[in-house]
């Protein structure tokens, strides 16, 4: 009797050290679970700031490198031209800035850099409402912009108004146009002035008759329902930049601190590798490298 029951004891203090351990090394493994989730919620975002016509070539970069970097965080600081972006980074308040232009004397202060990163054609497109026009000669783009043509039927479309959107003058857009086919004509009174390409982008779709002129790009990579209108007989694309027929393209590069933080530097190995190269290629963008 007394050896059955010390059996008994036995067998009781054996399953309780088993049901310690078990909790034991339940305990362990949800203490390395939140150490895990913690390590991801305090990893700081990686801060850029973007001009409105370097916001979609980051956006894709920056979300294909989240694909194969769970951890990485982002905040983007949006801003219609290059040198508010440029000022941000100066002072501190981003990691990256996006620019459509190389760093001006005055804007370098000697502990950041540029480096070009690809080129983006900048075409002119209509709303999808104007049917027959497909082309359109410098004098008549000229035409359009200076209010002289005022109807699309002039040009073999329907019987419209158009709608001319455009950008301020001192925008990078408004520049090559000016540069490539508008001279110094002035712009009609008419025209609706716009200070962010999303904010044409947005106003071209929704607005029967318009025309105006943003990122081949980003109507690849959004398939916009919009009609791209060659110009002089030119179509807009990579093989008629490549051998000089169609020269209507911005430059588009980022800046960043000479001593980047780990995280960031991770982040331009990645950008300017061949699969950031490979990438930009397939979205409609011609790499500079």
């Amino acid at each position: 009797m007394k050896i059955i029951t010390v059996r008994i004891i036995l067998g009781l203090v054996v399953l309780g050290l088993c049901s310690c351990n078990a909790i034991n090394s339940t305990t362990t493994t949800n203490t390395s679970q939140t150490t895990s989730q913690n390590d991801v919620k305090t990893q700081p975002p990686i801060k850029l700031a973007v001009s409105s016509s370097s916001i979609t070539l980051l956006k894709v970069l920056t979300e294909a490198f989240q694909t194969n970097n769970k951890t990485a965080t982002f905040e983007f600081v949006s801003h219609s031209q290059s040198e508010g972006a440029i000022a941000a980074l100066k002072n501190g308040i981003v990691d990256i800035a996006g620019s459509s232009h190389k760093l001006k004397p005055e804007e370098d202060n000697g502990k950041i850099q540029y480096r070009e990163l690809a080129q983006d054609l900048l075409v002119v497109f209509t709303h999808d409402s104007v049917k027959g026009v497909t082309n359109l000669t410098t004098a008549q783009l000229k035409s359009i912009y200076a209010g002289k043509i005022t109807n699309w039927q002039e040009l073999g479309g329907p019987n419209a108004k158009i709608v001319v959107l455009d950008r301020p003058e001192d925008e990078s857009a408004k520049k090559l146009l000016r540069k490539y086919y508008l001279g110094q004509d002035k712009t009609t009174t008419k025209a609706v002035i716009l200070n962010k390409e999303g904010e044409l982008i947005d106003t071209l779709q929704s607005t029967p008759y318009s025309i105006g002129a943003f990122s081949l790009a980003y109507s690849i990579i959004n398939q916009l329902p919009v009609n791209r209108l060659n110009l002089n007989g030119i179509t807009p694309n990579t093989e008629n930049f490549t051998n000089g027929k169609y020269q209507m393209v911005r430059h588009l590069g980022i800046i960043w601190q000479k001593a980047p933080t780990t995280n960031t530097q991770k982040l331009i190995d990645f950008i300017f590798s061949s699969e950031g190269n490979k990438l930009l290629q397939d979205k409609g963008f011609i790499p500079s490298n």
